[in-house]
């Protein structure tokens, strides 16, 4: 993409009520904007590094079964009625239809998934079942002021499994702990991302929290470096201070977002909706239900807070917007060759061709942080080509148009 024909630009001004490092930031690069306190556009650039992360996760979990689905945002009040939360979850947002009905914003879909999931399971062939989404969900935050960490309007994958009985659900909930850690290496937060021990789900004494160490986290955790996990700080007192996988170890405090949660459901949901399946001996029985979230949105605004530096973001290569940010200086004529002939061979690459300066290319450059900046100058020609750089780096080479084909490529 050439940047003259990028739809956004860089900001000098800010929203003055923005706080949040990631917002300002997002904001500044072109990426996001603020639409109201808790809700953003995601801008083209900001659409790009949103869907990659999306891209990340659906892979994930479709290697460990899961099928994907989209369910409506608008949930009639008869579910929550059959769940008994359309009076005590608070953060539903509710309004009337011309109908004269109520309904919710969907906050969450287990009132959805379930009764759902009661037209296609009967019998014991009929699990398990894997069955995820990635959708807006709606919640009416009180406190929506950390950017894309805390949004009344955000996007969210969900994923739901269906059992027989509690073994089975063990052991997917052990696979999907592994598919999110490979989820967030990919994401670049996987070396400071700590599976957290949180207050138990309606099946089990505890539920586990996926925990990103940053300075702008929300929340407190006491990580076990004996055994590499951490404790939420609201469980703490119940542990008596130590450990709960090890039950040894020195606690260490830490701030940290949370990114992702996984839960075992048990038949919280399925006895309300009478989610039954037909055993081996044709004996009915409540399926047994496990869910799994993670925040796309919130893990792309934990990135950029993890990911920066003075000058701006440094996105993770697999999450970036583009591979390459190529720049041309006063060249125009042996840049545009080159951009030509990165966009044939497949390269992701947004081409700064605008006439402006130098220096405010190289400053929006660093500012959007895409991994690999390619500079055409005269200076760059004349030691023998291009220019290459890592955003992560002070290190630059100087390569032919062929060496820089091809080491995009490897």
């Amino acid at each position: 993409m050439k940047q003259s024909k990028l739809f956004t630009k860089t900001v000098k001004e800010l929203p003055r009520d923005e706080v949040s490092f990631n917002a300002k930031i997002l904001i500044k690069a072109g990426f996001i904007n603020k639409t109201a306190a808790g809700a953003h556009t995601f801008l083209p650039l900001g659409l790009r590094a949103h869907n990659k992360i999306c891209g990340i996760i659906r892979e994930e979990m479709d290697a460990i079964g899961g099928q994907e689905i989209l369910m409506p945002a608008l949930t009639p009040k008869s579910v929550w009625e059959t769940t008994g939360r359309w009076k005590n979850f608070d953060a539903l947002f509710k309004l009337a239809g011309a109908d004269g009905k109520e309904y919710a914003l969907g906050a969450t879909h287990e009132e959805v998934i379930t009764p759902l999931a009661g037209n296609y399971i009967f019998s014991h062939k009929d699990l398990p079942a894997y069955i995820y989404q990635i959708q807006t969900k709606f919640r009416n935050e009180p406190r929506a002021k950390s950017g894309l960490l805390r949004g009344r309007e955000f996007s969210m994958k969900d994923l739901y499994s269906f059992h027989k009985d509690r073994k089975d659900l063990d052991e997917y909930y052990e696979k999907v702990e592994e598919a999110y850690f490979k989820i967030f290496k990919r994401c670049g937060l996987g070396n400071i991302t700590y599976l957290t021990y949180a207050s138990g789900g309606a099946f089990s004494k505890y539920s586990h929290e996926f925990q990103t160490l940053s300075a702008a986290g929300e929340d407190v955790i006491y990580i076990c470096d004996k055994c590499g996990v951490a404790i939420n700080e609201e469980i703490l007192a119940d542990q008596k201070n130590k450990c709960p996988q090890c039950g040894g170890g020195k606690l260490r405090k830490e701030k940290a977002i949370e990114i992702g949660n996984i839960f075992k459901l048990g038949t919280r949901f399925s006895r309300p909706f009478k989610l039954r399946y037909m055993d081996e001996k044709e004996k009915a029985r409540d399926v047994i239900m496990g869910c799994y979230g993670i925040g796309p949105s919130r893990i792309m605004g934990t990135i950029v807070e993890v990911h920066h530096d003075d000058k701006g973001i440094i996105w993770p290569e697999e999450v970036a917007p583009f591979k390459i940010h190529l720049l041309s200086l006063r060249q125009d004529e042996e840049a545009e060759e080159i951009y030509k002939n990165l966009e044939k061979s497949g390269a992701e690459v947004l081409y700064d061709d605008r006439d402006i300066s130098a220096g405010e290319k190289f400053a929006d450059a660093d500012l959007i942080g895409i991994p690999c900046r390619a500079v055409v100058s005269q200076k760059s020609l004349a030691a023998g080509g291009i220019e290459l750089k890592r955003r992560d780096s002070r290190k630059s080479e100087i390569l032919s148009a062929e060496e820089l084909l091809k080491k995009l490529k490897s």
